[in-house]
């Protein structure tokens, strides 16, 4: 039995890179659901719930020939102090969460989906993030420079000038660049042949 095939349904280049280190070829497809948090689950549930959104809206738009195909999808948060940071509104809204952020410690969670046919994995992972004091002008000058406003939580830890704050982490450092890259190969080898 062949390889079916693997499809991320994301448009992240970031969630590309790291796939990409797997070897394995694949496929991306750009999926637009709505990631809305229903306040009755967890934050655990809720990444896997919108995770498995989206995987779903990829098979649907998926030809038939392609159906059988291993479908990959994720969705990334940040939460500090029980408060979800999402993507940022733009740059006022950045400014408020990086300066949150700073000299303390936040949770990176990214939960992911696979489907392939009537086969289905969830699971999220959590990653603790430490960051150095930044000031208000390193902040700005990362903002202009980087412009992050397409990340969770306002930051990309592998970013330049934004890898030089980073105290520590505990836990996955490919979860908070978007992919728990061994989670997912781990489970990624039960729909493999």
């Amino acid at each position: 039995m062949r390889f079916p095939g693997l499809i991320l349904a994301s448009s992240s280049p970031r969630r590309q890179e790291i796939l990409s280190l797997t070897l394995l070829p694949f496929e991306t497809v750009s999926i637009d659901t709505p990631e809305r948090f229903d306040i009755n689950l967890s934050i655990e549930e809720n990444v896997k719930r919108i995770a498995l959104e989206k995987a779903e809206a990829a098979f649907a738009a998926l030809p038939n020939e392609k159906k059988k195909m291993i479908i990959l999808a994720a969705d990334t948060i940040v939460v500090k102090d029980g408060q979800i940071l999402g993507k940022p509104g733009g740059y006022r809204e950045a400014i408020g969460m990086l300066e949150s952020l700073q000299d303390s410690s936040h949770q990176v969670f990214t939960g992911f989906a696979l489907l392939s046919g009537k086969k289905m994995h969830q699971e999220c992972v959590s990653t603790t993030v430490e960051i150095e004091a930044m000031s208000r002008d390193e902040i700005s000058h990362y903002l202009d420079t980087m412009k992050p406003f397409d990340k969770a939580g306002a930051y990309g830890i592998q970013d330049p000038l934004m890898a030089c704050h980073i105290r520590c982490i505990s836990g996955c450092y490919y979860n908070v660049v978007g992919l728990p890259l061994a989670r997912v190969c781990k489970a990624l080898k039960s729909f493999l042949p």
